[in-house]
């Protein structure tokens, strides 16, 4: 049970752009293998009071990896007397992903990171990927093992400078698709949204599966 808990994976993650902000949206299922160990995994962290982040892959480096980015993110805030820029922190967190995935290890340090957050010129997402890659996103993006059913729904659905409160029903369609879909996938869902004004938990809820006769 210890190492299932240390490996355990399987996630649907999505980050859309909209005209009045963003949205960050996760289910609540993590598994090891075909055994679901978790059903309230958390999977969208909060930084900060304006960067929040989604997380796919192996559990125990992403969750390592949160703890390390907010720390650097408070030395950088010590240091310069300011609140750091969207694309300063996902630098930052995409240089750490990189040295992470490098390092020898029994169990492959995989992570996937999309971040979110605003700062003074406006709202903004971009996409860290496993090795490290760092990429700007100016529509929409998923990752995780339901990643493919959520891309099919986003490819049809999104419209440019849609409105924050469709994004965020786009993004339960997204993850809706997934979960039907995908056996990684499923438990609950989590959405958040970024605005001028932070970041607001717009939606937490656990599905049932039990049937009652």
């Amino acid at each position: 049970m210890e190492e299932q808990q240390i490996t355990k994976h399987g996630t649907t993650t999505i980050g859309l752009v909209c005209k009045d902000g963003l949205v960050l949206a996760a289910d609540r299922r993590a598994t090891a293998g075909n055994y679901i160990v978790d059903k309230s995994a958390k999977k969208i962290y909060e930084l900060t009071d304006n960067l929040a982040v989604t997380i796919a892959g192996v559990a125990s480096d992403a969750q390592l990896l949160i703890k390390l980015i907010k720390a650097e993110l408070n030395l950088v805030r010590i240091r310069n007397t300011r609140e750091v820029t969207v694309r300063e922190a996902a630098n930052l967190l995409a240089r750490i992903v990189y040295q992470n995935i490098r390092k020898m290890s029994l169990i492959p340090g995989i992570s996937h990171f999309i971040l979110g957050g605003k700062d003074s010129k406006g709202t903004h997402i971009y996409e860290i990927y496993p090795d490290g890659t760092l990429s700007y996103i100016k529509d929409f993006i998923s990752s995780g093992s339901g990643s493919v059913m959520v891309f099919g729904v986003l490819e049809t659905l999104y419209e440019e400078n849609m409105s924050l409160e469709d994004g965020v029903k786009l993004a339960v369609k997204g993850l809706n698709a997934a979960m039907q879909r995908d056996s990684a996938s499923g438990s609950g869902i989590d959405v958040m949204t970024i605005t001028s004004k932070g970041i607001k938990r717009v939606i937490s809820q656990e599905l049932k599966g039990k049937i009652e006769i």
